[in-house]
């Protein structure tokens, strides 16, 4: 990471239909309250990550995950950073919040900020090539033998780290929250680290 006095950009990737990676992505809002770092959002895909594969994961046959991170990436193309910032705190809020079904997601887009006719796009392919662009730019780091989320940081002296994770079940706040990214670089950046399991996923609690 940058000096104490400095603010760092940190890279993070995620399918925003991931609940545990909501938790993730709220831990790292906390994070930038009590570290100096700035979080940069990109877009990667469950669907395309688990392509070819004979079982599905997901849960999806029909190929629902697809729509959200097609809007998602057109968000960010089109809008940038603060655009596609809002829209995950808005659409996060809605489908992980408070458990709820299938989203209002025109509503989602006005309240955000941004037009709510955006939501055709979640039904075209043709915004698929934006969906893998920046999805093989979060997978290249660590590899296709993870999922979401990706987290991608400098330390000091300039080494670029990137790792799957961290899941989490609930979201640390204050200092809590700083702790587990002082050590999240810490474990992350020693030479060789490839992996850290902790007990069976609990559900996702969203306060």
């Amino acid at each position: 990471m940058a000096g104490a006095d400095e603010v760092g950009a940190v890279d993070f990737w995620f399918d925003p239909s991931c609940p545990y990676t909501w938790i993730t992505a709220r831990w790292l809002r906390e994070v930038e309250r009590v570290r100096p770092v700035r979080v940069r959002w990109h877009v990667m895909s469950l669907s395309v990550l688990n392509e070819g594969r004979d079982d599905d994961p997901e849960g999806d046959p029909e190929g629902y995950l697809w729509g959200p991170v097609r809007l998602f990436a057109v968000v960010a193309q089109r809008y940038g950073q603060d655009a596609l910032a809002r829209l995950y705190a808005t659409y996060g809020t809605s489908v992980h919040g408070t458990g709820g079904g299938w989203p209002d997601v025109a509503a989602i887009l006005v309240e955000a900020g941004l037009p709510g006719r955006l939501v055709e796009v979640m039904e075209s392919t043709g915004y698929d090539g934006l969906v893998r662009e920046s999805h093989e730019a979060g997978i290249s780091l660590v590899g296709p033998h993870v999922g979401t989320p990706i987290v991608a940081a400098e330390l000091p002296g300039g080494r670029r780290i990137a790792c799957f994770g961290p899941v989490i079940s609930r979201v640390p706040h204050g200092e809590e929250a700083g702790r587990l990214w002082d050590g999240t670089l810490l474990v992350a950046g020693v030479p060789g680290f490839h992996e850290l399991k902790g007990r069976p996923h609990e559900p996702p609690v969203p306060g």
